[in-house]
């Protein structure tokens, strides 16, 4: 099991609120604790935008929490009311969702047990929300920021070397369909999980001019990383949609495709080993004329199928697909290519890459 940094700084921040609930002298400390586990962020940059939210949801809830206890008393209808109202202003005021919980939180904790004192002990709860949170702040600011970089490019890398094994096997037609199917759902999740990924490191700020270009640089690569991955993604569901059309193709229409595929994921691939710094040379002028002499070929091929009668009018169009979706994929690796080479050439003292050797998933 993969402990990942969001975890250890859910346990830091834990300690944190503990230790600082006991030496304040606010009990009990586990309160502090409670709300610093619903305030740890995934990001600096979230962390930064959700604090005054989760503060004002806080406050919110307190005031509820309190007028209403004070003036109907601690039944759990009244705090369900007190909920119901907390959630609903926190949602008209555009707060970030995040909060409620923590709201709710204050809601329970100061409505739940009363007291004779009642707002110096619900003084004192709102306390322990806020350390947690405060804690949760501190934790996510300091300790273990997010390799978010690393995590994308590992992501991406083993995602397209799955689909490629894929693609390899089905042209080949060596698949077995009981596991493509269950693993194509998969691979389809694992795609909306690196774009929110991407989304993450694009909401990270840079306070230097330096880094804030080469992190622009970098997340035009990333991007276009992501739109490669997701094109041949899309030729694995092609060929599985239609994989009793392509089996019926003509077998040096079917040696075509595969051949092309053969040459293009072998690109995708080195582009991939070439941002990593595996590679040190573009593309080869061989390697780009067997890419560019297959095109041709597969198009004229296709073509001259319709043309001569090879195939009926339905198969043709069912394949269609298949074709421009492959030449489409060439189109995007070209442009990968193009931002990766332009990376490396240009800017060299800004564009530094910060992917470590272990694998995110």
């Amino acid at each position: 099991m993969k402990l990942g940094a969001r975890i250890f700084k859910t346990g830091l921040a834990i300690v944190l609120a503990i230790y600082a609930a006991r030496w304040i002298g606010l009990h009990p400390a586990f309160f502090a604790a409670i709300s610093a586990t619903f305030a740890i962020q995934p990001s600096i940059y979230k962390t930064f935008q959700t604090i005054i939210d989760q503060i004002q949801a806080n406050v919110i809830g307190a005031i509820i929490a309190i007028v209403l206890a004070v003036t109907f008393g601690h039944e759990p209808v009244i705090i369900g009311v007190g909920v119901m109202l907390a959630i609903g202003i926190i949602l008209k005021l555009k707060l970030d969702t995040s909060s409620i919980s923590l709201a709710l939180v204050t809601i329970i904790i100061i409505m739940g047990n009363p007291a004779d004192q009642f707002l110096l002990f619900a003084g004192e709860r709102f306390s322990l929300v806020m350390l947690g949170v405060i804690s949760a702040f501190i934790i996510n600011f300091v300790f273990l920021p997010p390799k978010h970089e690393t995590k994308i490019y590992h992501k991406t890398s083993n995602l397209t070397e799955e689909i490629i094994r894929w693609i390899r096997l089905i042209t080949r037609y060596e698949t077995n369909q009981r596991s493509l199917k269950k693993d194509i759902p998969r691979i389809n999740e694992s795609i909306v999980t690196l774009d929110n990924l991407y989304l993450l490191y694009k909401e990270e700020r840079n306070y230097f001019l330096k880094s804030k270009l080469g992190k622009a640089r970098k997340l035009v690569v990333f991007k276009q990383m992501i739109i490669a991955l997701k094109k041949v993604f899309t030729i694995l569901k092609s060929f599985d949609k239609y994989e009793n059309e392509l089996n019926r193709m003509p077998e040096h229409m079917q040696k075509s495709i595969r051949e092309q595929l053969d040459h293009l994921t072998d690109y995708h691939d080195r582009i991939l080993l070439r941002y990593r710094g595996k590679v040190n040379t573009p593309l080869t002028e061989e390697m780009g004329e067997e890419i560019d002499k297959g095109k041709v070929s597969l198009t004229d091929l296709f073509m001259n199928l319709y043309n001569y009668g090879d195939i009926t009018r339905e198969e043709w169009l069912h394949v269609l697909p298949v074709l421009s979706h492959i030449m489409e994929y060439n189109e995007q690796l070209e442009h990968l290519d193009r931002l990766v080479e332009s990376f490396f050439s240009f800017h060299q003292e800004d564009n530094t890459i910060q992917v470590d050797d272990e694998e995110y998933m």
